[in-house]
């Protein structure tokens, strides 16, 4: 995959920083580049001001006497506190340390004592346990006298890998280098670390092609090449038959579905229902064909059609033994089905039977409260999904405000651009048709969950205050062409 947007965990990040020293460039280098670029950002968004810089007893505080050091030179008004002693420090972070030639006073509130502007360099993404003692209490007094924080790395109690809150308090501003990670990106550490910078410091990009990171900020670089594409020669039927299985009485899930799905390039949608829904599906919908099912095995008949290219079941099927019966039957076709909302819910007794029976391309794409309802909810939403798809076979669209999305290969895309707006009613059903409308015109499953999640964010985005979901698919036709370059 494009390295573009890979996020690093710690151990990860750790391997590029011993792969360019090996390459030979010194730690001590990377550390003066890491503190000066903090310096840089600094100077670029405030007026000179008195600047607390609070340097932890690792590397982190190492970038952090480096930015003292380049903020006091240019007439900066800087205090410096350790945690710890400048003995205790080592190799690179000690030799930094010795450069900075002001007094080194002791960690606690009083520090911060006139501060207009604080630097948290107390510790980094490597950070797994609770945030403790006069760090914590520190960084606690200026979160409670709102001085902006500036953040080197992560913010101090943000767990990288998984952007768990161990303690940490909201920064304005936040400078990593190289590449995120996982903790930048998922919530609540997104939440956390305010404006986003990273800096570049010298990490040559080809120690990439080495580490092969699995974890990916969603973006078009990763998908766009797999996107389908018109042909000339081609007709309705080249572009795919989405088929979605339509509920009764609550009918607009399925109807916003459809109309996704065919917004997504679908040549062909359609939706089968019951004869009693009939009247109320064929008067609200003219392109998308309604199909009425008069027995169970009619439902079988259809999907024998080979002409029919992925399916969808669950926006507004209902819960129950018939929702399972007929998510069953797609799945034994071994064609593209997403599975979402009340399909995965009517498993809820028994997701063994569930999980048996994907065998073919499939996406899953649950929120937090229907994912409990198949999977161990234990751990962080990274290592939830990725577990999940490895069980399943399936590509996992575990939604939220930071969408995982995660192959049974173990990659994970997570999306960063859906809105608030977003959290609205029917919205996830607009998106399971999306995925529903790319994977019926052949696209891989992993790479369609990706890009709908984030042409849907961009979609919504698009459109700001006063969303509704089914304002969402006739906003596709231009997230379409932004992607495409017109």
């Amino acid at each position: 995959m494009n390295f573009t947007t890979a996020l690093l965990n710690a151990s990860e990040m750790a391997e590029a920083d011993r792969l360019t020293v090996n390459a030979g460039t010194s730690v001590s280098a990377l550390m003066e580049n890491a503190g000066r670029g903090v310096a840089r950002e600094v100077v670029r968004r405030w007026s000179e001001r008195r600047v607390s810089v609070l340097c932890g007893p690792g590397n982190n505080g190492g970038d952090g006497f480096v930015a003292a050091c380049y903020l006091a030179n240019a007439g900066w008004k800087v205090r410096v506190a350790l945690l710890g002693s400048r003995v205790a420090l080592k190799d690179a972070a000690r030799y930094h340390a010795e450069k900075w030639r002001g007094e080194i006073e002791s960690f606690s509130p009083d520090a911060i004592d006139s501060a207009e502007l604080i630097i948290d360099a107390v510790f980094g993404a490597g950070l797994n346990r609770p945030l403790e003692g006069s760090a914590k209490t520190t960084l606690a007094v200026a979160a409670a006298q709102s001085i902006p924080i500036v953040a080197v790395d992560i913010p101090s109690g943000v767990d990288g890998d998984t952007g768990e809150n161990l303690g940490a308090v909201a920064s304005a501003l936040t400078v990593t280098c190289f590449r995120k990670k996982p903790g930048h990106i998922l919530f609540p550490g997104r939440a956390l670390c305010g404006e986003l910078v990273v800096s570049d410091i010298g990490t040559p990009v080809e120690v990439l092609n080495q580490i092969l990171p699995t974890t990916f900020e969603n973006d078009p670089d990763l998908w766009l090449s797999d996107m389908p594409h018109l042909q000339q020669c081609g007709n309705k039927y080249t572009r795919g038959h989405a088929l979605i299985s339509g509920g009764y009485p609550m009918t607009g899930a399925a109807r916003m579905a459809g109309r996704a799905a065919a917004r997504v390039g679908a040549g062909l949608t359609s939706i089968a229902v019951s004869e009693i829904a009939l009247p109320v599906y064929a008067c609200a919908l003219t392109s998308i064909m309604v199909m009425p099912l008069a027995t169970p095995r009619d439902l079988d008949a259809l999907l024998s059609d080979s002409r029919l290219t992925a399916f969808l079941i669950g926006p507004g099927a209902g819960v129950g033994e018939a929702t399972r019966i007929r998510t069953l039957a797609m799945l034994a076709t071994h064609r593209a089905t997403v599975i979402d909302a009340d399909a995965i819910t009517s498993f809820e007794g028994d997701p063994s039977a569930l999980l048996r029976a994907i065998v073919g391309p499939c996406v899953l794409t649950p929120h937090e409260g229907e994912f409990k309802r198949l999977f161990d909810p234990a751990g962080d939403k990274l290592s939830r999904a990725r577990r999940a798809a490895s069980q399943s076979g399936a590509v996992i669209l575990l939604k939220g405000g930071d969408t995982v999305i995660a192959a049974p290969d173990g990659r994970a895309i997570i999306n960063s651009n859906a809105p608030p707006t977003l959290a609205t009613a029917g919205s996830g059903d607009v998106l399971s048709g999306m995925v529903l409308g790319l994977l019926a015109q052949g696209m891989n499953p992993f790479l369609a969950a990706a890009a709908a999640a984030w042409m849907h964010g961009a979609a919504a985005s698009e459109f700001g205050a006063g969303l509704l979901a089914e304002d969402l698919p006739d906003l596709l036709p231009g997230v379409l062409r932004h992607i495409r370059g017109g």
